[in-house]
């Protein structure tokens, strides 16, 4: 099989209801210089059995891998792992593709990519075909994520595709034992620091936000997941050089240590000062944290 140049990844968590509509759009795609990587995060549904038979159809070209599940992060760390194209991006299983997306891209990058940058950003438009957010200025060629969205305040989610070779140079994200939630923004904000994306105004994905999603329930996954969001807040403490921000940072890393009981966290912080000023709205973000979770019947795991 010719290789292609890019691959588009999916994690897949009990989405067979949903990621029929992510194939049918890869299968209109008016390139076909990708391949699909879908990476089952334990699915319990017939996700298994559905991608199973769309290999055998053999419109596009398919890998499927099975683990046990570790969350959104730990299905991106499978994915890099498994990636050989030059490009790569993800493309959740409740989202779909423009059908002229993939062509963007390659013909983009083309035109423009360079051993200099990371790869692209592009946007994300809801399925009426309404921008997220907004759209990039004309006169901006490339950016950083905390250089557009923090210092020149641009909003909404957006699409980023990679380069291969720069994502395997970065540590993986970490997994902790009984959790299954890290931020990925913490690789996304690591190769930043080295590397600007080139920006596009196509829009790469549309996306619909399901009700059980990740990117709700914001007060389940601090509840849930007190390891890996302290381990997140440590390492926004360290790359923020917002005040502002590294205040909040420190607030919610007391509440996380409180949660995960993690007694050594004021010796454990990057900004210890900040985070000892911070011990407690620490305990009052908890409490509320606390108060939430059980009042929406989430209490408990």
């Amino acid at each position: 099989m010719e290789k292609k140049i890019l691959t588009i990844f999916t994690p897949a968590y009990n989405r067979a209801h949903t990621i029929g509509r992510t194939y049918e759009s890869l299968c209109r795609q008016t390139s076909k210089d990708f391949c699909w990587l879908v990476v089952d995060d334990g699915s319990v549904d017939n996700t298994k059995e559905l991608v199973g038979k769309w290999i055998k159809e053999d419109k596009i070209p398919i890998r499927y891998i099975y683990q046990q599940n570790q969350g959104m992060h730990g299905a991106h760390n499978t994915a890099y792992r498994n990636i050989d194209t030059e490009l790569n991006t993800c493309i959740d299983s409740d989202d779909y593709m423009p059908d002229d997306a993939v062509e963007n891209i390659i013909s983009f990058w083309k035109q423009y990519g360079s051993e200099k940058y990371a790869g692209i950003i592009g946007l994300d438009a809801t399925t009426d075909g309404k921008i997220i957010g907004s759209t990039f200025p004309d006169n901006l060629k490339s950016t950083t994520l905390h250089s557009y969205f923090d210092k020149q305040k641009g909003v909404g989610d957006k699409k980023m595709v990679y380069r291969t070779d720069i994502i395997k140079q970065y540590p993986t994200y970490p997994i902790f034992e009984g959790e299954n939630y890290v931020g990925l923004d913490y690789l996304y904000r690591m190769i930043d620091i080295d590397y600007e994306l080139l920006v596009s105004n196509n829009i790469f994905v549309i996306v619909e936000y399901q009700v059980d999603g990740s990117s709700r329930g914001m007060w389940k996954q601090y509840w849930r997941n007190p390891h890996g969001w302290a381990f997140y807040r440590t390492f926004e403490m360290k790359s923020s050089n917002s005040w502002c921000r590294q205040i909040k940072c420190c607030t919610h890393y007391v509440s996380h240590s409180i949660r995960s009981k993690n007694y050594r966290f004021l010796k454990e912080s990057p900004l210890k000062l900040k985070t000892f000023c911070c011990i407690i709205p620490g305990i009052i973000l908890y409490f509320v944290n606390r108060y939430k979770v059980k009042n929406n019947h989430l209490y408990g795991k």
